[in-house]
């Protein structure tokens, strides 16, 4: 069912595309992912929303950008009256009859399995993981080294993701099965990634990685 929009959601929009550097901001920038789950949002969808802005397609619109776009106090204040609103934020009001956790929510959610990593943080490690090879997916390797600072965790908690890859891999031939708590976590995203194209998975990853920047 496609997600309920309303007009007052353009303030927060404006407020996010107004931010230093100006403009439409990457698909999965903070910004745009806070936004986005905070309105229960998918970012694909605020994302066209925002180029429907940049573009100013529409007589509201343009009254909107008169009247904020050159008083950010003004749409700051705006913005959080909107928050405040009763009832702003209540699923219901956004989705109807679709549970508020949907996929991509969940993919930026903490594991229960492991609170410092996310589906997310998995999905950037697996990208990592086909552009090494076994001998290099150690925590002194440069590249581990360079993803861990980046999404917040240390290179021995990657090689023990890159690990629980290893058991899913076919091509490795691992047959022992793992007791890793984390494996039905890495196996849930090595089937929606792994044997599929991995410029694909690239293209995603590159992406994602605005998350953290």
């Amino acid at each position: 069912m496609k997600p309920k929009w309303t007009d007052e959601y353009w303030l927060m929009l404006m407020h996010v595309y107004l931010k230093d550097p100006v403009g439409v901001k990457p698909l999965y920038s903070h910004e745009m992912v806070d936004m986005a789950l905070e309105l229960h949002l998918p970012p694909k969808y605020l994302y066209r929303k925002m180029f429907r802005l940049r573009s100013l397609d529409t007589p509201r619109l343009e009254r909107l950008w008169n009247q904020y776009a050159t008083h950010p106090k003004k749409l700051a204040k705006g913005v959080s009256i909107l928050r405040k609103m009763n009832g702003f934020n209540n699923a219901e009001a956004f989705y109807e009859g679709v549970e508020v956790n949907a996929a991509w929510e969940n993919d930026f959610k903490p594991l229960a399995s492991h609170p410092l990593l996310t589906p997310i943080k998995l999905i950037l490690i697996l990208d990592l993981y086909f552009r090494l090879t076994p001998r290099t997916m150690v925590p002194e390797t440069a590249e581990i080294v360079a993803l861990s600072k980046n999404i917040g965790i240390s290179p021995q908690l990657m090689v023990e993701v890159m690990d629980e890859y290893q058991v899913c891999d076919p091509y490795l031939r691992k047959s022992h099965p793992s007791d890793s708590p984390l494996h039905e976590s890495c196996k849930i995203i090595w089937q929606r990634y792994g044997n599929g194209d991995p410029t694909e998975l690239a293209s995603i990853a590159a992406q994602l990685i605005e998350y953290y920047k």
